[in-house]
């Protein structure tokens, strides 16, 4: 039992998923235990179970499609536009306008919505460029430090391997470091699910997990709340383990 308690005590994975396993029914213990009273803060398991029939009977798989569909399309056109800023930030005449880019992470969400909204009037490609934007300047500015902390090793090693400039680029920082992008996105990933559900709820014209939580909150429906965060956080573990598990799968010699 102390070595359980010992920092950086090496144990097998069988033992990580029971020990993992006493948490959760602990939590779970815990749970039912503070809700059983009639007057409670959180909602009891029993309302977040009425909470996941009611969201199914009313649509949830197709707000889930919806949600989907919007976070890979957004992330999908973000990342080509990253690509681009990134690639081109080792050239001196683009530079500028790469690292201009990163500084738009510092803007408010809500005010550049209001100008997007004025010039895109459909629903859809208003939460899809929103998305864009915002993701466009957090994968940008992760790219960018991806290619500035490539050993300077590797470059001379290339020049003395007799490639040119563009060569230098296309193997040492585009084709060298796909595994590193793969892991980057993965990351960026918990951002994009995250802002995709706020862009619902502020645009809720076409659906989505958004919607049917501003909708719970509306009528203060808190099963249904907790029972929608609950399938958030699921479809969030649910890609990144994915994602992961692409890299792992194509680099299988690479760092993780």
């Amino acid at each position: 039992m102390i070595k359980y308690l010992t920092p950086f005590e090496n144990i097998s994975k069988a033992k990580k998923t029971i020990i993992l396993a006493i948490w959760v029914v602990l939590i779970l213990v815990l749970w039912y235990v503070t809700t059983m009273g009639e007057k409670h803060l959180f909602p009891s398991p029993n309302q977040v179970l009425k909470g996941f029939s009611e969201l199914y009977d009313e649509g949830l798989v197709v707000h889930i499609f919806n949600s989907l569909k919007l976070c890979f399309l957004s992330i999908f056109l973000a990342i080509i536009l990253s690509m681009l800023f990134a690639y081109s930030w080792p050239i001196p005449i683009f530079k500028p306008v790469a690292e201009f880019v990163t500084k738009f992470r510092f803007l408010p969400f809500t005010g550049l919505s209001f100008y997007i909204a004025m010039v895109i009037h459909d629903a859809r490609n208003m939460q899809i460029w929103i998305m864009v934007i915002f993701l466009t300047t957090f994968l940008t500015t992760s790219l960018i430090a991806v290619i500035s902390s490539i050993p300077q090793e590797e470059f001379d090693h290339a020049k003395m391997l007799k490639c040119s400039r563009f060569e230098v680029l296309w193997q040492v920082i585009i084709l060298g470091r796909i595994d590193h992008v793969i892991d980057v996105i993965r990351q960026n990933l918990a951002i994009t699910w995250m802002m995709l559900v706020t862009v619902e709820s502020i645009v809720v014209a076409s659906g989505g997990l958004g919607f049917l939580i501003k909708n719970s909150d509306k009528f203060m429906n808190h099963g249904r709340i907790i029972a929608l965060q609950i399938i958030i956080l699921l479809i969030g573990l649910g890609l990144d383990w994915a994602i992961n598990f692409l890299r792992k799968s194509i680099f299988r010699y690479s760092k993780i």
